[in-house]
């Protein structure tokens, strides 16, 4: 089982895909789709869309995980959030994919034990878990849904 794991933004859209072989945890890729932010937010997400689908297109994931919108951010902050992700549903429900939305504090707590942890936390524990120095702070976060996603969707916690 291949799982795309998406953290939306529309500066930064991190991404991470893990895969379950044998009952065995696997690193595949991971990354982040950073638009210029010199464009406008439609040439953004437009940017994102195209980024992702050739993602998706080249690693072939079986499931996927977006994290849900946290709204603490402000109302323009979160419009903002919620445009990246709608594309990258999109993109992902375009390929077939079912998609898992986990809230934030979930996949903490999933990753760490702690639904408040820090994003060093959960860097941390990315570490351990696929023994691999994640490429930001943001495709750490995906690889945290992806890996979320199926402990939760298999009662593994």
């Amino acid at each position: 089982m291949r799982i795309i794991g998406v953290d939306p933004g529309l500066r930064k859209t991190g991404w991470g895909i893990i895969e379950f072989k044998n009952n065995k945890l696997n690193y595949v890729a991971d990354d982040t789709i950073s638009p210029s932010i010199k464009v406008s937010d439609g040439e953004r997400l437009l940017f994102i869309k195209h980024e992702l689908t050739k993602i998706v297109s080249k690693f072939v994931p079986n499931k996927s995980a977006i994290e849900q919108i946290f709204v603490g951010y402000g109302a323009g902050s979160s419009l903002k959030l919620g445009m990246a992700r709608g594309v990258s549903m999109s993109v992902l429900a375009e390929a077939g994919l079912n998609i898992n939305e986990i809230a934030p504090k979930l996949v903490k707590k999933t990753i760490t034990g702690y639904g408040s942890a820090s994003k060093q936390q959960i860097i941390s524990m990315i570490k351990k878990l696929l023994n691999i120095i994640p490429k930001s702070e943001d495709s750490a976060d995906a690889l945290a849904i992806a890996i979320s996603s199926h402990y939760l969707s298999n009662n593994i916690i």
